[in-house]
């Protein structure tokens, strides 16, 4: 079942704008075709289909996207599909770059050129290496003068390896060319709190774990990066749109029953179980993922289903 829904296309983008990261972005899966070829056509339409349904943007090659199964061709294919489509509608394009080390950060960051159109870049903390505090303000400092495009820093500790408290954070985004930060640290935590009551002029902060997004929102968060959305988009757009109106008990409600979506979706590594799902809804040719990843049991897929069909 294709979500519709009464939104409109977000409003054109105009490229001298600075870019405000706020409302929904959708990390889009890399579909596959039987053959084990990116299926360009459907991740358009998936493109298309979130769009349609009110999220703000769209991230090309987020973790969801399995960005490390591709090879660069079809990293390329991916963002060009992307690229257009955001193009086409006026919204905002977000392209996931770097690395762990700040040279090759650099020339990931640098291709970006090649998509004149993408807003931002999300590029997470140093993975596996954990540099001090001052090593990761030097390295997102230094990205940040050199950089095509603004970026949205991926915080997510239990990936990386490295927490990151609010007072750093804060550092990160008074830097000239750092926009916002992706919060994804498996809770709603103490320096979640620290960090959206004292933020930077200019510095958003999107939720990235998809079952604390009410929570963040209700905090000050100016929206998320939510694989989640790719099967409820109007209704994430709707939280989002109901928290801002200050309809706490709309938000609420809305806000419980998404996580419990949430958590069906995530109880095997992402984005198996939102392959299933889309694959389940006639929305992309198969379920599949690349190694190392496997696709998700036959139960987890359905009990996602029954919770996407008891949303309010």
């Amino acid at each position: 079942m294709i979500q519709t829904t009464s939104h409109q296309s977000p409003a054109a983008l105009a490229p001298d704008v600075p870019y405000a990261p706020r409302g929904i972005h959708v990390p889009l899966i890399t579909p596959f075709t039987a053959d084990g070829e990116v299926a360009a056509d459907a991740l358009e339409a998936l493109a298309h289909e979130v769009l349609d349904a009110g999220a703000t943007g769209i991230v090309a090659l987020g973790t969801t996207g399995e960005p490390a199964a591709l090879d660069e061709a079809e990293r390329d294919l991916v963002t060009d599909v992307c690229a257009r489509v955001c193009r086409e509608r006026g919204a905002a394009l977000v392209v996931g770059a770097g690395a762990s080390g700040t040279r090759a950060a650099e020339e990931s960051l640098g291709r970006l050129e090649r998509w004149p159109g993408a807003r931002a870049a999300l590029v997470t903390v140093p993975a596996f290496v954990r540099p001090s505090a001052a090593g990761v303000l030097a390295h997102f400092g230094r990205l940040a003068r050199v950089s095509p495009v603004p970026l949205i820093v991926y915080h997510v500790p239990y990936r990386t390896g490295l927490p990151l408290d609010a007072a750093l954070l804060r550092e990160i985004g008074a830097l000239p060319g750092v926009a916002g930060v992706k919060y994804a640290v498996g809770s709603l935590d103490g320096e979640a709190v620290a960090l959206l009551g004292d933020l930077p002029d200019g510095f958003a902060v999107l939720a990235g774990d998809d079952a604390f997004l009410s929570p963040l929102l209700a905090l000050g968060a100016a929206g998320g990066v939510l694989a989640s959305a790719h099967v409820a988009t109007a209704r994430f757009a709707e939280l989002a749109a109901a928290w801002r109106a200050g309809d706490a008990d709309r938000a609420r409600r809305l806000g419980h029953a998404l996580a419990r979506l949430s958590a069906t979706l995530f109880a095997e590594p992402n984005p198996t179980v939102i392959k299933g799902v889309l694959y389940a809804q006639g929305r992309i040719p198969t379920p599949d993922v690349r190694l190392p990843l496997l696709p998700a049991a036959p139960e987890s897929v359905e009990a996602a289903l029954q919770e996407l069909a008891r949303l309010p």
